[in-house]
Order: structure tokens, then C-alpha cells, then sequence
């Protein structure tokens, strides 16, 4: 498996949030090339704004390891992390991010390049065009509605 596959995953997990009406951003972890975690965006069904697919799928990590450090993990995630979530892939010493499309408004490395930790491996722009094509078509739609 390579990070195509799991971006596929992910990018699955991103469809669900947008047939939910979330933003579609969807993440699934690995550990010894095995999914132990998978999420996607909640925030408007639990009305809660730290509901983002990276949080939910590292508190899913967590649980199912039973410890609080991913650094034998790889957090896969259709979009760049919002800072906030950047601070929870800080913390939790994860080994490896790999995220699609980056986020040019939002994304960590806009305002927080050094949120994570030192050790972690960092690849960008994994399936780029069909992580950042949900995202706009998404906004297309909600803006759409709108008019």
C-alpha cells in the first residue's frame, strides 16, 4: 500500500462528510500498514468547531492504541491542517502527516509552520487535484444555494 491508496481512503471518508453537508475534508490514520482510525469533518452535525476529521481521527488513533503518541503513525488527510489541528498533530507526536490539497486560507503552514513536532515527515500535495476538486465543488454548491 502506498499513499495513493490511503489518500483513496481518505478522500472516501471526505465524500461521506460532503453528502452530510460538511466540508468535505476526511483523514484515516495508519499504523504498521494497517487503518486504525478514520474520520471525517462533524462539525456541523455536533455543532461543535473542533470536530474537524484530523481531531476526530486522532482521538480514534489514540483510543485504539491506548496512548496519546502517533509517532508510529501516519495521519493521511485530504487538506492541509488548520492550525488547531496542527497543535493536536503537534502533540501527539505523530510520525508522518501527508495531506492533498493545501489550504491557502487556513492551512498551518500559512500560520504556524513549526506547530508540529520536530520529527514528523511531512508530504503535501498527494492526489492534489481530486482532494482540492471536492472542495470546489463543494463551495460551488453552497454558493449556488445561496444565489
Amino acid at each position: 500500500m502506498d499513499d495513493n491508496y490511503y489518500m483513496k481512503m481518505a478522500l472516501q471518508e471526505a465524500q461521506v462528510a460532503f453528502e452530510a453537508g460538511e466540508v468535505p475534508i476526511g483523514a484515516v490514520v495508519v499504523c504498521k500498514d494497517r487503518i486504525i482510525a478514520r474520520a471525517h469533518n462533524l462539525t456541523e452535525m455536533l455543532t461543535d468547531v473542533t470536530a474537524h476529521a484530523e481531531m476526530q481521527a486522532i482521538t480514534a488513533a489514540a483510543s485504539v492504541l491506548g496512548g496519546k503518541y502517533l509517532n508510529e503513525c501516519t495521519l493521511y488527510v485530504t487538506v492541509e491542517p488548520c492550525v488547531m489541528c496542527a497543535g493536536a498533530i503537534g502533540w501527539s507526536q505523530l510520525g508522518k502527516l501527508v495531506y492533498g490539497a493545501s489550504d491557502e486560507k487556513k492551512g498551518y503552514t500559512q500560520f504556524a509552520s513549526k506547530a508540529l513536532h520536530p520529527k514528523t515527515k511531512v508530504i503535501s500535495g498527494v492526489m492534489v487535484k481530486e482532494c482540492a476538486e471536492l472542495m470546489k465543488v463543494f463551495f460551488a454548491s453552497k454558493r449556488a444555494k445561496l444565489n
